[in-house]
């Protein structure tokens, strides 16, 4: 670790979690703020200047890909790691246009976030699945990729998908198939 201390904004809904993350970075003697919405983590970083900053994708009210955005406008050297239990390859690869450092998929430990951070190299032995995904997880990504396009728009997505609002809404509320 390096001598200076980073300064981090934790932005996640689940409040649990946030504050179990706080904790363990405090221990390490880090300075850390957290954030449950959007406008809240927007406040806190303008006020705080966070060299890192740790991104739920998806917030109660908003996106955490609108957040990375908008964060990235206010501090642009700030570091941002996405994390989410909703991962899809439109997201990863969105949120890696809009300059997040890496996105990770929950469960995480404190080390799998701090290594994201600590620019350790690629794998190129990471293990190339099998057999192809199913097509559960090919409509999750489907979805999610038709949602990126559409920048979250639940209505007009469901129209380009061709079901109903409601069918999407509640495909949606359900987590991705793993394979």
């Amino acid at each position: 670790m390096t001598d200076t201390k980073r300064k981090w904004l934790l932005v996640d809904d689940d409040a649990t979690f946030s504050a179990t993350l706080c904790r363990s970075l405090q221990r390490r003697d880090e300075q850390v703020a957290v954030a449950n919405t959007a406008e809240d983590a927007l406040a806190l970083a303008a006020k705080e200047q966070p060299s890192h900053a740790v991104l739920d994708l998806k917030l109660a009210e908003s996106s955490g890909l609108h957040l990375l955005q908008e964060l990235k406008q206010l501090l642009p050297d700030c570091q941002v790691v996405i994390l989410t239990g909703y991962s899809s390859v439109a997201t990863a690869v969105e949120a890696i246009k809009l300059g997040a450092l890496n996105y990770l998929c929950k469960p995480v430990t404190l080390a799998d976030i701090l290594s994201a951070f600590d620019g350790e190299d690629g794998d190129p032995d990471t293990a190339i699945a099998d057999t192809p995904p199913s097509m559960d997880r090919l409509e999750w990504e489907h979805i999610q990729r038709v949602l990126a396009e559409n920048h979250n728009n639940i209505s007009a997505s469901a129209r380009q998908l061709g079901m109903h609002r409601r069918t999407l809404q509640r495909k949606l509320q359900k987590r991705p198939v793993k394979k």
